[in-house]
């Protein structure tokens, strides 16, 4: 929105998601468009002084809270793919908008399916310029990739610590071989975080951040699921049990649940690996 959107937008909207008064939700995925964003299918068509959109989102964050979405439609059928987009914020109380959770290995509905039907948005909500979204939805996961890095190493230090009391706690920190895999996640943890550093230094330079991102998100997804696998296995056969009478409460067994996602969700890690060798290393675009 600070890029690509209108005066308006900005004054209606900034200030209040900086103090958390309005939650946003991302309508990007669909059932057939994931990775492949660009094939996505929901209509928005012109009439008059708003567009009318039907379609289906899926896998939106915290959709079931939000007060807005960043909406990705497509405007134009017949127009090639990446042109053929506009981007939206969608009041999600507008009339046609429905949310249905979606449950994760977790039990938590963290992740939402957004049905929208004959939903009526203002024109003046489009960001940016119609059949111009592809480029406003770069900016967005430039950014959400940018300054994700940051709070996912902060996580990790957090499990990390948990990890090292965990292995305290079981007598697991007397084994040479489990304190030499402590110490590689350790290491694989200063190098995110040298590597954010790195994001933050070619943000504040360039305002746009670089593909360090990427290589953050994609290390530290893979970190997270390795740290949470060794935590169950350092628990023994106490990993079989959730609950309060449960060593760490169920706390690790969560946390391994969760971590099946970290691979898929912002990027799956093939997407993320194309990037970086586009890129970092200067390899061509697969076709």
């Amino acid at each position: 929105m600070i890029a690509h959107g209108t005066d308006k937008q900005k004054s209606q909207h900034l200030k209040a998601i900086l103090s958390a008064e309005q939650i946003f939700c991302q309508g990007f995925s669909e059932p057939s468009s994931g990775s492949d964003l660009a094939s996505l299918k929901t209509r928005a068509v012109r009439d008059g002084d708003h567009f009318v959109v039907n379609g289906q989102k899926v896998w939106s964050s915290y959709a079931h809270i939000a007060d807005y979405c960043i909406l990705l439609t497509r405007t134009d059928p017949d127009g090639e793919n990446h042109r053929a987009l506009t981007y939206f914020l969608l009041d999600m109380r507008t009339e046609g908008v429905t949310v249905r959770p979606l449950r994760q290995l977790t039990g938590d509905p963290e992740f939402n399916e957004i049905f929208l039907e004959d939903v009526r948005i203002p024109a003046e909500c489009v960001v940016g310029q119609v059949g111009a979204g592809w480029r406003v939805a770069m900016t967005t996961l430039l950014h959400e990739r940018g300054t994700l890095g940051f709070a996912l190493t902060a996580r990790l230090d957090v499990s990390l610590q948990n990890l090292m009391a965990t292995a305290r706690r079981t007598g697991a920190d007397a084994d040479p071989l489990t304190r030499d895999r402590i110490a590689s996640l350790w290491i694989e943890m200063q190098g995110l975080r040298y590597t954010a550093y790195r994001s933050l230094a070619a943000l504040a330079r360039t305002g746009v951040p670089g593909p360090e991102a990427s290589i953050t998100k994609l290390r530290w997804s893979e970190t997270n699921q390795r740290l949470t696998k060794l935590a169950l296995e350092l628990l023994g056969p106490d990993a079989q049990i959730d609950g309060e009478d449960g060593f760490w409460s169920g706390y690790w067994q969560y946390q391994q649940l969760r971590s099946r996602g970290n691979t898929i969700e912002a990027g799956t890690s093939e997407v993320l690996r194309s990037i970086v060798a586009e890129r970092v290393l200067g390899l061509p675009r697969s076709r």
